[in-house]
């Protein structure tokens, strides 16, 4: 496991205050800056097909983490 995973790791285990301190999160938030600049790469015949396709995917995972913090509920214990 290298340090920034470590690190990572660590950070989660303490109080997570918004969906943005989750391990998942934050992993993908990192692979979907390398996905975009990987998919620079590709031909330009695919910007408006296969480019966007792997773009608008990898941002969906963090936008579907932010969502589902957004509709947790918590019960009310008395």
């Amino acid at each position: 496991m290298s340090d920034a995973e470590q690190n990572l790791s660590r950070s989660a285990k303490s109080f997570l205050r918004d969906y943005s301190d989750l391990l998942a999160y934050r992993i993908n938030f990192r692979l979907s800056q390398e996905i975009f600049e990987l998919s620079k790469q590709f031909p330009k015949e695919e910007m408006y097909a296969l480019t966007d396709q792997f773009r608008r995917a990898s941002r969906s995972i963090g936008a579907n983490i932010a969502e589902a913090w957004g509709k947790r509920r918590y019960e009310n214990i008395l």
